[in-house]
């Protein structure tokens, strides 16, 4: 009978042990994790928000290790390396034609404001969805309505710079800035382009007429300097060309003998009988 006792008193000795030590391991574990969870990593390019309690404190934590109270904490971390996103956009020009276009919108955060952009707009996906997109649509209305149509096409780089401008001063205001857009499609109504493609045939033909009449008009040219070469060539022949002249080249020309047969007229060819009598 003593001997039960003690046997239950020994188990029961060993089970208090055993949960002193699930509790001691619990504990330790417990402190582990508040531990690890009492500090945080901002890798290079990024830039962290600590909310406590659900309020976001000021100043940014940058790169390296910081300390947050565990439990009631989190850290927003936001990307600080170059985002792209492709946004469309659409509005009429100063002649009221229709003009689409799509945008590349090379942006990044800037990390000052990175407290700010996490109490007013959140992730980055509202960035882009609530400001960037339609301030693309806006500041592309204003370069636009400032030029026709076909300035748009023809002054394309003045309506990209327009739009540069006027994209970078509007998302300053929100914390975003504007390293480069690019112009991905431009495209026009169905009835403006039926209209330029017409517009280039006629300028087409209107050239081709233009010309057409320069050529005949170089070619009358040509023949009107023609006739009065001709014409001053035979001025000069016949001032050139005396009586005595031709004697004297037709006599270097005879061979010396007298023809057969006398012509109607009964002298000798090239020979003034005037000049023979004398």
């Amino acid at each position: 009978m003593i001997e039960s006792l003690q046997l239950i008193k020994k188990v029961m000795q060993d089970q208090d042990i055993n949960w002193q030590s699930i509790v001691l391991i619990s504990i330790l574990v417990i402190l582990a994790v508040i531990s690890f969870n009492s500090f945080v990593i901002i890798n290079p390019g990024e830039a962290g928000v600590l909310s406590i309690l659900g309020k976001a404190k000021d100043g940014v934590l940058l790169e390296g290790v910081h300390f947050k109270p565990p439990v009631i904490s989190q850290v927003d971390v936001y990307d600080l390396t170059v985002q792209k996103f492709e946004v469309p956009a659409q509005s009429s020009t100063k002649d009221l034609q229709q003009l689409t276009a799509s945008f590349a919108i090379n942006f990044r955060l800037d990390p000052i404001e990175v407290v700010t952009i996490r109490r007013s707009q959140g992730t980055l996906q509202n960035i882009v969805s609530k400001i960037i997109a339609p301030q693309t649509q806006e500041s592309f209305k204003v370069a636009a309505a400032r030029r026709t149509v076909e300035e748009a096409i023809t002054k394309r780089d003045e309506l990209k710079q327009d739009f540069d401008e006027a994209l970078s001063q509007r998302l300053s205001k929100y914390g975003i800035i504007v390293l480069d857009t690019s112009v991905v499609d431009l495209n026009f109504s169905t009835e403006f382009s039926k209209a330029v493609e017409e517009k280039q045939i006629a300028e087409q033909r209107a050239q081709r007429a233009v010309y057409i009449a320069r050529e005949a008009e170089q070619e009358a040219e040509a023949t009107v300097n023609r006739a009065k070469g001709q014409a001053e060539a035979q001025r000069l022949l016949r001032e050139t060309l005396t009586s005595e002249l031709l004697q004297k080249q037709a006599i270097e020309k005879w061979d010396g003998k007298f023809p057969q047969v006398l012509g109607g007229s009964g002298a000798v060819p090239f020979l003034n009988l005037d000049m023979a009598k004398s």
